[in-house]
């Protein structure tokens, strides 16, 4: 069911930071139209750090109602407090989400057994697919593989999402866990060569851009054309990275905002594009085929 170009959906907000339902309507319109596969909603990307419980709850309606079971929609649950997990949890299964994306608790720093704990609970707690989320790099927290396998034999822990972007480490998850868990990147950059290895797909900032390039690298790689799904890769390769030339998604905002598919509004404290950045995002756009205004 989950598998191929999962994007990894921002939150459209007016200049602000409040929602922007008519903007988020028209993004999701683009993406099922662009071949995007999945759909997460108020992941990272989307903000999640720094909507209440009650907006959380209003991005998953809506986007639940706007897909219209079109393709499936993931929602974000996680958080660094296992009981707001817990309740967010609850109340995705409750709108109607095809699955949970559940991030390390960050800043915590806990240990595996308490990592362990933490995902247990929460799948004991709430019957509904849950897909795990390791991204050290902005969590200050690594799920290590060995923690990884004994989570994978929960019914309801059906997948990972693993962004360290280390090759070792995919090849690791993948011989330990693959038996169990849908294994996902969650780095673009090397999400063709994760996906030839035997990860399901890719849950992606760039899809948010480039759907279509996303969508058709993921299927190329996922039937063994390496040799075409890196020409793709090669033609935004830039854009993976510039996409991070700010903490994320402060760039991917900017650029869709460029596209005319967004507002200028962002939440903080998270703030607008420094100028500074603006030519060498905008020629990483160019590059990559983007229409932009």
């Amino acid at each position: 069911m989950f598998k191929g170009s999962m994007v990894a959906l921002v939150t459209p907000m007016n200049e602000d930071g409040s929602l922007d339902h008519t903007s988020l309507e028209n993004l999701i319109e683009f993406h099922i139209e662009n071949k995007t596969d999945v759909i997460i909603s108020v992941g990272t990307t989307g903000e999640s750090a720094t909507l209440d419980f009650d907006e959380h709850s209003e991005v998953i309606k809506s986007t639940l109602a706007i897909v219209n079971k079109r393709i499936p929609v993931i929602a974000g649950s996680g958080a660094n407090s296992t009981s707001e997990a817990l309740q967010l949890t609850q109340r995705s299964k409750e709108l109607g989400a095809d699955a949970c994306l559940l991030v390390t608790p960050y800043y915590n720093k806990p240990t595996q057994k308490g990592l362990y704990a933490h995902y247990k609970k929460i799948a004991d707690e709430v019957s509904i697919p849950q897909i795990l989320y390791n991204v050290p790099g902005r969590t200050s927290v690594d799920m290590l593989p060995d923690t990884v396998y004994d989570l994978s034999s929960h019914p309801n822990i059906i997948g990972i999402k693993e962004a360290s972007g280390d090759l070792e480490r995919s090849k690791e998850i993948l011989e330990k866990c693959s038996g169990n868990l849908s294994i996902f990147t969650g780095d673009d950059k090397t999400s063709a060569r994760d996906i030839g290895l035997g990860f399901r797909g890719n849950i992606s900032v760039t899809a948010n851009i480039v759907p279509l390039d996303m969508h058709n690298m993921c299927k190329l790689a996922s039937e063994g054309n390496s040799d075409d799904a890196q020409k793709i890769n090669t033609k935004i390769e830039t854009l993976h990275d510039n996409l991070f030339i700010e903490s994320n998604p402060i760039p991917v905002k900017w650029a869709l905002n460029k596209m005319g598919l967004i507002k200028k509004g962002i939440r903080l404290p998270l703030v607008w594009m420094d100028e500074k950045y603006e030519s060498k995002l905008e020629k990483s756009l160019i590059d990559a085929g983007v229409n932009i205004k």
